[in-house]
């Protein structure tokens, strides 16, 4: 088996989809947005620099879905997708997907950002596979807390290693393995595959890959 794993934010995608999620709700008055405005700036600096706490900013990131309707979250979601992401989607990333997917490798999007957000994205770039951070639903509505093990940093690995548990597999059975990333933060996963790849790398990975002789893409340009 064969396995191509894809970072989303920034790497498939020419921006974060967190941070803008969080734009949306602003612009669109569903929080108040001066003050969520500020924590999205800090956490966004936090995560680039590699200091981020993953469960103050889940806390922080989670809470607008447990105070809506599931009903009116995925209308909203309707609209970010319209205006955000669906303009943002690059011909170049389409196609490093569907080279992987022409040559019969397992496909996933591994990110650190929650399944609602990032559901429609994957099904929009073509991937059937997910592994994202999982939110709790309880009764019908989003409960702000997340499940398990967060898709971020030494996370990753773990959360990869589950889902090919879940499918019958092991690392043992992958004859080789991809992984895209253009985080720092990623350095565990991308450590852990056969042919990591720094795409639109972030400086300080753009430096360890440098130092690694890893391969650098830039998607973008």
């Amino acid at each position: 088996m064969r396995l191509a794993l894809f970072d989303l934010d920034n790497t498939l995608l020419p921006l974060d989809s967190d941070y803008e999620w969080g734009s949306f709700l602003e612009r669109i008055g569903a929080v108040d947005a001066e003050s969520h405005r500020l924590e999205n700036d800090r956490f966004y600096r936090e995560y680039v620099a590699g200091t981020m706490d993953i469960a103050e900013f889940l806390a922080f990131q989670l809470a607008p879905l447990a105070a809506h309707s599931c009903e009116r979250l995925t209308d909203w979601h309707r609209q970010f997708m319209d205006e955000v992401i669906l303009p943002a989607v690059r011909p170049r990333a389409r196609e490093l997907i569907a080279e992987h997917a022409g040559r019969g490798d397992l496909c996933a999007i591994i990110t650190a950002t929650n399944e609602f957000v990032t559901g429609p994205i994957a099904r929009e770039l073509g991937i059937e596979h997910l592994i994202a951070t999982r939110v709790e639903c309880q009764d019908g509505r989003y409960t702000g807390r997340y499940v398990g093990t967060p898709t971020y940093r030494e996370g990753k690995v773990t959360r990869v290693d589950e889902w090919l548990h879940a499918l019958g597999h092991d690392w043992s059975s992958v004859e080789r393995s991809w992984f895209y990333s253009d985080s720092a933060n990623d350095i565990p996963l991308l450590s852990r595959v056969s042919d990591p790849v720094a795409t639109n790398p972030d400086e300080r990975l753009a430096a360890h890959a440098r130092a690694h002789g890893w391969p650098v893409i830039r998607l973008f340009e």
